[in-house]
């Protein structure tokens, strides 16, 4: 879990890795909403991938009705703002990011995690595949022209308490 020493960094790192992507292009207001880390962590929970002292990537992770879930149902966790800072790029924080939301969803109870990924991101696609997840077309939507999101899925087994 984020700490509130780490917003600024979060902030920077989260920006900094949609703008470099190509994220930021169709509509750059939303690199407030990126920044925005601390309205983000009042509403939903931030995890923070952190490697001797330095924050190298974070997560929002929601539950549905919260004020960051997008497409989540009952039963559901989802997540999203997945980024990690350029400079740490394909060192594996962002498998590792998935795999805490991955955890937390489980032992939260939920029967699936779910997110929404831009039609345009490959790398995003591939990794998300690896740990299972599935298109769920009853997910896809797009927030503004030309940001076409498509939904993923992850079923996960539900333990008897």
């Amino acid at each position: 879990m984020i700490e509130p020493g780490e917003y600024g960094e979060v902030a920077r790192l989260t920006v900094e890795a949609y703008r470099v992507d190509g994220q930021l292009e169709a509509s750059p207001e939303y690199a407030d909403v990126l920044a925005d880390v601390a309205g983000r962590t009042a509403a939903a929970d931030v995890l923070v991938a952190v490697q001797d002292g330095a924050v190298l990537g974070a997560v929002t992770f929601t539950l549905p009705g919260g004020a960051y879930a997008e497409v989540s149902r009952d039963g559901e966790a989802e997540f999203r703002t997945l980024a990690v800072d350029p400079a740490a790029q394909r060192r594996g924080v962002a498998r590792a990011l998935v795999r805490a939301c991955v955890e937390r969803a489980a032992e939260l109870g939920c029967r699936a995690l779910v997110i929404c990924v831009r039609d345009d991101n490959p790398g995003a696609h591939a990794l998300y595949t690896q740990f299972g997840f599935e298109r769920d077309p009853s997910l896809d939507w797009s927030p503004v022209p030309r940001v076409n999101l498509l939904g993923l899925r992850l079923r996960l087994a539900v333990l008897a308490r």
